[in-house]
């Protein structure tokens, strides 16, 4: 039976077609001084030529650059390689401009192809080369090394605010170094495929610019809502978004959600926020008045009463510290083309009650502000130790505006 694994890359060179070629793990090509660890992650130095030489090597992701893995190969003489990620990468496969034919398996394809070197003697596989593939599902899907919640600084805050695409995203390359940004790779190109969250917030910075041309009165916190208020949480099977291994992502990895451009466009209602909304965010941080000096154009004073931050009008709610009932309060305004009324729409976090006052907000101009209270109850303490979530949606049937609801006991 034939065993057929598949993964990606950009790798330009190719194996000869339907050729085999002696297939072994980095680890089995150690160099004498070399570590097992070290051979295996395919690290500088750790590989022996005489082992290596004309066979496919299986390299364990982590602990240095991918591309790097292949340059570490080709240099012991392997005619090709296989990345195979390990636990923490979980399903999260990436195409690098490897400089020898490769493939990038998950974690799950990985465990298979070591256990079949380990089944026999002498393993053998060929590596096709590299298609473009088109109408990947499911998608968007969570990256391994995409930013996680909770927030440390101040808990009240969701993070991380969204999420956008960041893994093999083609892009106008420079011609100052090679595609793998390695100093090995002599190679030039006018387009490349690159991953991370470098990539990710070109995407949101451009939206965010788009919509700053498109709504010049906005503020910040107003784009910011928009952006984040309009976000979706399924892929495109029309389920929730999966993490790397393949589980139900959570707000603490997307955020509010994924970006959606078109319809941050006409979000409906926006949370705003003033200049003094931020300075009495820093005052509730601990910010003195020199410091707070700044960030204000002007000498500002905390207010002498205690400000809650759970009640920053955020585009999210998040209790980090619950106990029994809390109510916060929020506003949003009419940013529409015309009056409109809009009505709650609650999805509850597990083992929580929650209510809006009022239910109802009706708008009879554009720009109208209007304010409201969401109380949240709970008796449940000894049932609920992790975070929780939910959702508030105020919809008018033409809009939705969704904010997430974290709450932790």
């Amino acid at each position: 039976m034939c065993l057929i694994l598949k993964g990606e890359s950009l790798s330009r060179t190719a194996l000869p077609k339907d050729k085999c070629f002696a297939i072994i793990s980095a680890s089995d090509a150690r160099a004498a001084n070399a570590s097992v660890e070290d051979a295996l992650l395919c690290k500088a130095g750790t590989l022996d030529p005489k082992k290596a030489e004309g066979k496919i090597l299986v390299c364990l992701r982590g602990g240095n650059a991918r591309v790097y893995k292949g340059e570490q190969a080709a240099l012991a003489g392997a005619v090709g390689m296989v990345l195979a990620n390990d636990k923490d990468s979980g399903n999260e496969i990436i195409a690098d401009p490897h400089i020898l034919p490769a493939s990038h398996l998950n974690y799950t394809n990985g465990v298979a192809i070591f256990a079949y070197i380990n089944s026999t003697k002498s393993p053998i596989a060929y590596i096709t080369p590299s298609t473009t593939q088109i109408g990947t599902k499911p998608a968007p899907f969570m990256a391994a090394f995409s930013s996680k919640g909770p927030n440390t600084i101040a808990p009240e805050i969701l993070k991380p605010d969204i999420t956008a695409p960041g893994v093999s995203i083609i892009a106008a390359y420079t011609e100052a170094e090679g595609p793998t940004n390695e100093d090995f790779d002599t190679r030039r190109v006018l387009f490349n495929s690159v991953s991370g969250t470098s990539m990710s917030c070109p995407h949101v910075s451009g939206i965010a610019g788009l919509l700053r041309t498109l709504r010049p009165t906005w503020s910040p916190a107003a784009i910011k809502s928009a952006i984040m208020t309009t976000a979706m949480t399924q892929d495109n099977n029309r389920e929730p978004i999966l993490n790397a291994f393949y589980t139900k992502a959570t707000p603490f990895s997307y955020g509010a959600g994924h970006i959606r451009a078109n319809q941050a466009m006409d979000p409906g209602l926006v949370y705003d926020l003033s200049v003094y909304d931020h300075l009495n965010f820093l005052c509730a941080m601990g910010y003195n008045a020199t410091q707070i000096l700044s960030f204000s154009e002007t000498p500002y004073r905390c207010p002498s009463k205690a400000i809650n931050l759970a009640n920053f009008n955020y585009h999210s709610i998040t209790i980090p510290k619950f106990n029994r009932t809390v109510t916060v309060t929020r506003r949003v305004k009419n940013v529409g083309s015309s009056p409109s009324t809009y009505k709650a729409r609650i999805i509850k976090p597990t083992g929580f009650s929650i209510s809006v006052e009022p239910e109802v907000l009706k708008f009879n101009k554009v720009g109208e502000e209007k304010s409201f209270r969401v109380t949240l109850k709970s008796k449940q303490s000894s049932a609920r130790k992790d975070y929780v979530f939910g959702e508030l949606i105020w919809s008018d049937n033409q809009h939705y505006v969704r904010s997430p609801i974290v709450v932790k006991w």
